[in-house]
């Protein structure tokens, strides 16, 4: 091939016009477009009719310049906005975060990835200040690294510095699930996917989802004996939820990564 383009590039200066790419042309298309043509060597040595638009590269008829006239550009995005408030209050529900295209791709570069990304969330107070979203049952979970974006004080105005170091771990072994928790594969709800049946997992109870006045986390099943069979549910996917037993309460959790969540 670099024989042959030391060639084309001899013949150019031989003979201007021979070549006639896509460059000469101007053209450069986006899918099949039989209309984005030039006449000129194609890269499969033959000379005539060529093609400048992105399906040439399939097909083997591009110009034998396509390469170079019409290089593939990636998308390129921006970085992701913060992330949204909870779409509602006192209730499980989802915040959003978004980021713009700034180059979309070209010439059968990389496509855009994800622009938007939603997980699940639980606000305890109400527009007016009332804390609320105490009395849930079942057990509402998410993900352990959720705990280290949530902040405190703006979540549940009713702790105090008193209080705000409060808080403790529940462990629990799972009973059942439903398929759904395997079937995630979302960035933000992956997590999911390491629910097992028969695992102990350990659950972190703190502010804000710890109630303020009885420092209970809504579903921790410390009134239960172990033998009674408790519910859960997954933060971000309604129908990832299933059973589990407490074990017992232990001040700091120390489960692997993969099996530690919070309390929402």
């Amino acid at each position: 091939m670099r024989t042959l383009w030391m060639a084309l590039c001899v013949l150019a200066r031989l003979w201007p016009g021979a070549l006639a790419g896509c460059a000469d042309a101007g053209r450069c298309c986006p899918g099949r477009d039989p209309a984005c043509f030039a006449s000129g060597w194609r890269q499969d040595r033959v000379y005539g009719t060529c093609f400048c638009d992105q399906a040439c590269r399939i097909t083997g008829d591009c110009c034998f310049d396509y390469a170079r006239a019409c290089p593939a550009r990636p998308c390129i995005v921006g970085e992701w906005s913060p992330w949204s408030g909870c779409a509602g209050q006192c209730r499980p529900t989802a915040r959003v975060r978004r980021r713009a295209v700034q180059q979309e791709p070209q010439n059968g570069g990389a496509p855009c990835p994800a622009l938007e990304e939603r997980a699940g969330c639980l606000e305890y107070a109400t527009p007016q200040g009332q804390d609320c979203g105490h009395a849930f049952v079942p057990a509402f979970i998410t993900s352990s690294a959720f705990n280290k974006e949530r902040t405190r004080q703006a979540a549940s105005p009713h702790w105090t510095t008193d209080t705000e170091d409060a808080g403790y771990c529940m462990e629990f072994k799972t009973e059942s699930l439903t398929h759904h928790c395997a079937m995630e594969n979302r960035p933000l709800t992956r997590w999911m996917q390491y629910l097992r049946e028969g695992y102990t997992v350990c659950v972190d109870c703190q502010p804000p989802a710890m109630n303020s006045v009885s420092l209970r986390c809504s579903g921790d099943g410390l009134d239960s004996d172990g033998n009674q069979t408790l519910h859960w549910q997954a933060i971000g996917n309604p129908r990832c939820q299933g059973t589990w037993k407490k074990v017992r309460r232990v001040e700091q959790c120390s489960c692997p990564a993969v099996h530690s969540f919070i309390f929402i």
